[in-house]
C-alpha cells in the first residue's frame, strides 16, 4: 500500500512537471525572401492581396522601425545568432562570405538546449557543407534548398520551384508541389507530430526571390493591373501564395488547440527586390514612401515588417512599437518571452524588445545601430552604410536625414547639424572596431570528418575577386552575357584527419549524370510567370589542376569522362585549396563542383 501511494505521488508530480513543460510557448518564425515593407496590403499597398498577413497585423504587435541586413545572408546571420551580421562573419551572399561563424550559438541551439523540438524549412543560406548546415546548427529536422535560392549553384540540379528535390537533414529527397507549399506543408506535419511538446519552427521561404516562378493562377490575380510591371505581377502572386499558406498554418494551429500559446512571428530579410520599379520616369509598385530597395543603405533597403502575435502572452491588440529595433534583437527577445536559459558562447548584440511589446516601459534607452552593404571579399569602411537611431539616419558618413520628418530621405541636412553628424560618425567608428575584428578570418569547411563519407563543395563558396558562378544558369553557360562567370580563386578547408584523400573535380553536378562533353537543353518555357534557364554549353577543357599549399598536381582531361579525380595526402589543419580547369585557349577557371572523400 505504501508503495502504491508513493507511486501515485510520483505520477502526480510527474504529470504536474509535464503540464508545466507544456505551458512553454511554441514559437513559429516566418521569414520571406526579398519582400519589403510595402509589399503587404495592411502597410498601405492598395494592389497586393495579403489578407492573412493583414490579419496578423491587426491582431498582434507591429514594429514600424524594424531593420535587418540589406541582403539575404547578412540578415539571416543576425537573426539566427543574435549578433550583428558582419560580426557573425556574414557580410556577403556568396564567395565564402555567407558562412555563419562556427563559434556563434544559434537560435535553435538555445531552444534545443531548453527542451524544445526544433525544425527549419526553406532557405538557410549560412553555409552549404559541414559544419555549417542547419542540421549542424541546432535543428532536429530540416528540409531546405541549397545556397540562397532555388536553382542556385549548390542547390539540387534543375530545381525550379515545382516538384523539386530538397535536402532532408542533408539527404536529397524529391517533393511534390510548389516550393512554398512544400515548406509550409512539412512545417505543419512537424507541428502535428510535436504538438505535445514545445517547439520552435523556422519557416524561411525562398519566395518571392527570383527566379519569378509561380502557378499561373497566382499571376492571374494581378494580370490586369496596370500600375505594376509584369515581373511585379508574378512577385505579388508569389507573396499571395505565401499568404494562403499562412492561413492554412493558422487554421491548423487552431484545430490543434495551439494557436493561443504560440508566438507567431512574421518578418522579411531585406527591403523589396521587385516591389518597386522605375521605367521611363514612371514608378511602379509601392515602397511605403521610402527611398531605395534591396541592397540600399537607405531605409527602403533594410526597414522591414515585423508582426508578432501571442494571445496567452498578451501580445495582441494591434498596437505599434515605434522605437528602433534590429533583427538581432529577436534572439534575446524570444529568450526573454520563453524564459530560456542562455547557452555559453559569444556575447549577444541584441536587446530584448519584450518590454516594448508588453508596454512595461515608457522610457527606452537611446541606441545607435548600423547596417551596411559590403558585397565583397573584404568589407570596406563606410561602404553603403547607415547609422540609425529612433529619429536620424547618417548615410555613408556624409548625408544626414531626419527620418520622422523626411521618410523618403530627400533632404540632406548634414550641414545644419554638424554635431549630430560627428556623434553618429563616432558611433560608426565604435561599431566598425567592434565588428571588424575577425574580418581577416574566413570560415573553413571541415573535411575528413568520420561521420561524413563525402563532402560536396561548390564554386558558390570560392574566395575570389572575380565573378562567382552562384546560379545554375552560370554553370550552364558561364560565357553568357557581358560578364564571364568563369572564376579563379580558392576555398578554405580544414582537414580534421591527416591521410589519403580523393578529390574529384566536375564540370556538372553528379546528380545531372553529365560529363565534360555533355550539354543540357533549356529548362522550362519562358512566360510571364516562369523564368526559364538557358541551355548549357560545352567547355573545351584540356587539363585539371589541384593546388593545396605546397601540393601541386596536374592531369590531362579526357572529355569523354564525367569528372577527374586526384589522390593526395593531406595533413591536418586549415588550408587554401585551389582546384581548377584550363580551357584549350589557356583560360583557368575554378571547378564548379568538388567531391572530397577520405580513403
Amino acid at each position: 500500500m505504501r508503495f502504491f501511494f508513493l507511486l501515485l505521488a510520483f505520477l502526480l508530480i510527474y504529470s504536474q512537471f509535464l503540464s508545466a513543460q507544456n505551458t512553454k510557448p511554441n514559437v513559429i518564425l516566418i521569414i520571406t525572401d526579398d519582400q519589403g515593407y510595402g509589399d503587404i496590403a495592411a502597410l498601405g499597398n492598395k494592389i497586393i492581396k495579403t489578407p492573412n498577413m493583414d490579419k496578423l497585423y491587426h491582431e498582434g504587435i507591429r514594429f514600424t522601425n524594424f531593420h535587418c541586413g540589406t541582403t539575404c545572408a547578412p540578415s539571416r546571420s543576425g537573426l539566427m545568432s543574435g549578433a550583428d551580421g558582419n560580426r557573425a562573419g556574414v557580410w556577403h551572399t556568396i564567395g565564402g562570405c555567407n558562412i555563419l561563424r562556427e563559434k556563434f550559438v544559434t537560435m535553435p541551439d538555445v531552444f534545443k538546449a531548453n527542451g524544445y523540438a526544433t525544425a527549419m524549412y526553406g532557405k538557410w543560406h549560412l553555409g552549404d557543407a559541414y559544419p555549417y548546415l542547419p542540421e549542424d546548427r541546432g535543428f532536429d529536422e530540416t528540409v531546405y534548398h541549397g545556397a540562397g535560392g532555388v536553382g542556385q549553384t549548390p542547390d539540387f540540379w534543375e530545381n525550379d520551384y515545382f516538384d523539386d528535390t530538397y535536402f532532408r537533414n542533408g539527404v536529397p529527397e524529391k517533393f511534390e508541389g510548389y516550393c512554398s507549399d512544400v515548406f509550409f506543408r512539412e512545417a505543419i506535419d512537424f507541428i502535428e507530430r510535436k504538438k505535445e511538446e514545445p517547439f520552435f519552427v523556422y519557416i524561411s521561404t525562398n519566395a518571392p526571390h527570383s527566379p519569378f516562378n509561380v502557378e499561373k493562377k497566382y499571376y492571374d490575380i494581378y494580370k490586369d493591373e496596370t500600375s505594376i510591371t509584369e515581373k511585379q505581377k508574378t512577385f505579388y502572386g508569389m507573396i499571395t501564395n505565401i499568404d494562403d499558406n499562412m492561413a492554412i498554418l493558422d487554421k491548423k494551429l487552431e484545430e490543434l488547440g495551439l494557436k493561443d500559446n504560440t508566438i507567431l512571428i512574421f518578418t522579411t530579410d531585406n527591403g523589396t527586390a521587385t516591389g518597386v520599379d522605375k521605367k521611363d520616369g514612371v514608378e511602379y509598385g509601392f515602397n511605403a514612401g521610402m527611398r531605395g530597395k534591396k541592397g540600399s543603405q537607405y531605409d527602403g533597403g533594410h526597414r522591414v515588417p515585423l508582426l508578432v502575435r501571442w494571445k496567452d502572452g498578451k501580445l495582441v491588440g494591434g498596437h505599434d512599437v515605434n522605437q528602433l529595433a534590429m533583427n538581432y534583437d529577436m534572439m534575446p527577445t524570444l529568450m526573454n518571452l520563453c524564459k530560456l536559459t542562455k547557452v555559453p558562447g559569444p556575447s549577444l548584440d541584441g536587446i530584448s524588445l519584450a518590454p516594448l511589446m508588453t508596454k512595461e516601459v515608457k522610457e527606452w534607452p537611446h541606441r545607435y545601430c548600423v547596417v551596411d552593404n559590403n558585397r565583397r571579399q573584404q568589407p570596406q569602411k563606410w561602404q553603403k552604410s547607415a547609422v540609425m537611431d529612433d529619429e536620424w539616419r547618417l548615410i555613408n558618413g556624409k548625408e544626414l536625414y531626419n527620418i520622422r520628418k523626411d521618410i523618403g530621405q530627400e533632404n540632406n541636412i548634414a550641414a545644419q547639424h554638424p554635431e549630430k553628424v560627428k556623434e553618429m560618425r563616432e558611433a560608426y567608428e565604435q561599431w566598425w572596431d567592434y565588428t571588424s575584428r575577425d574580418f581577416g578570418h574566413y570560415e573553413a569547411y571541415k573535411i575528413g570528418v568520420p561521420h561524413i563519407d563525402e563532402h560536396i563543395i561548390t564554386v558558390h563558396d570560392l574566395h575570389t575577386f572575380t565573378q562567382v558562378p552562384w546560379f545554375q544558369s552560370h554553370v550552364r553557360n558561364p560565357k553568357r552575357g557581358k560578364q564571364h562567370a568563369l572564376a579563379q580563386g580558392y576555398w578554405m578547408i580544414d582537414v580534421q584527419q591527416a591521410g589519403e584523400y580523393e578529390i574529384t573535380l566536375s564540370r556538372w553536378p553528379r546528380e545531372s549524370g553529365m560529363g565534360f562533353s555533355d550539354t543540357t537543353p533549356k529548362l522550362g518555357e519562358e512566360s510571364n510567370y516562369y523564368d526559364a534557364m538557358p541551355e548549357g554549353i560545352v567547355l573545351d577543357i584540356e587539363k585539371a589542376t589541384l593546388s593545396i599549399e605546397g601540393l601541386y598536381l596536374e592531369q590531362k582531361v579526357d572529355m569523354s569522362q564525367k569528372d577527374i579525380t586526384f589522390k593526395a595526402h593531406l595533413a591536418e589543419g586549415r588550408k587554401q585549396m585551389q582546384a581548377y580547369f584550363t580551357e584549350k585557349e589557356g583560360l583557368d577557371f575554378a571547378a564548379f563542383y568538388l567531391y572530397i572523400r577520405k580513403l
